[in-house]
């Protein structure tokens, strides 16, 4: 066992381990932090080398560090995945480094505040939403999918939200914005599956990041819980265990579907 590897296997991981994805390459957006980052280090535990994207430089490269800490290979590649230009600057750094990854977990996105009634959505505050959420998964997609046909293998991973499958509190323009990604997650999967191409969408509920803990006080984490059969909230690393199972070959014949992460919450 290499260095490497003994680091890796002798970390305090809660995500178990997938053999089949060790020598792979994955890319994460909005790798940087919560989700995302708890996801880079899970694959990296299952030896995958990891090119993790996110716009604070300070936070991606804490999330690289965290990778590399653990004996996993990781580089940073920061872009804004709103912008199509940023994200094929991305593409064209991350296949120089690993050549045409494996894995593409197209996470980058979030919320807009409060939600407010409709008819006071500003149109700044709309066209954020989409465009962080929807148009980022697009162009992630649109630059590697390239790659990931020419070989004819790999999959890749959506995120949405528990706001896009049931009417919930969170903001309209986010909740419009990933149900589109869940639209776009099964017209990609149906168009190519037959090219050997596995696309899935990750869909959590309540997850306590970093973010979320500063934002929900106990007393309102302890009111939420009522919500959810299983009695507590989530944490970063249930949605990373769910997305290497999408990745690896346990899932081998699951495609188009939407994966809710959510404690019981979401029950579609």
């Amino acid at each position: 066992m290499s260095h490497a590897e003994h680091s890796i296997a002798a970390a305090d991981a809660v995500v178990p381990v997938f053999p089949d994805l060790r020598g792979k390459v994955a890319v994460v957006t909005g790798g940087s932090r919560g989700i995302g980052a708890a996801t880079c280090l899970a694959l990296a535990r299952s030896g995958v080398r990891v090119a993790i994207n996110g716009r604070d430089p300070h936070a991606l490269q804490a999330s690289v560090a965290a990778v590399n800490a653990a004996g996993g290979e990781a580089i940073a590649v920061a872009a804004d995945c709103s912008q199509l230009s940023q994200v094929q600057a991305m593409q064209a750094e991350v296949e120089r480094h690993f050549g045409a990854p494996d894995f593409v977990l197209a996470f980058a996105g979030g919320g807009t505040g409060r939600p407010v009634p409709v008819q006071d959505i500003s149109e700044q505050d709309w066209r954020s939403s989409i465009d962080n959420n929807l148009t980022s998964t697009f162009f992630t997609v649109k630059c590697f999918l390239p790659g990931l046909l020419a070989r004819g293998s790999g999959a890749i991973l959506t995120m949405a939200s528990a706001g896009a499958r049931v009417a919930s509190g969170a903001p309209a323009g986010y909740g419009a914005a990933k149900a589109g990604i869940v639209m776009l997650t099964r017209h990609l999967a149906q168009e190519v599956g037959p090219q050997g191409v596995r696309v899935n969408c990750i869909s959590p509920s309540a997850v306590l990041t970093e973010r979320t803990q500063t934002a929900l006080t106990p007393e309102r984490q302890a009111r939420m819980l009522a919500g959810f059969p299983l009695g507590r909230l989530g944490t970063p690393d249930d949605v990373a265990a769910a997305s290497l199972f999408l990745l690896s070959d346990a899932s081998a014949w699951v495609t188009g579907v939407v994966f809710d992460i959510a404690g019981g919450r979401v029950m579609v």
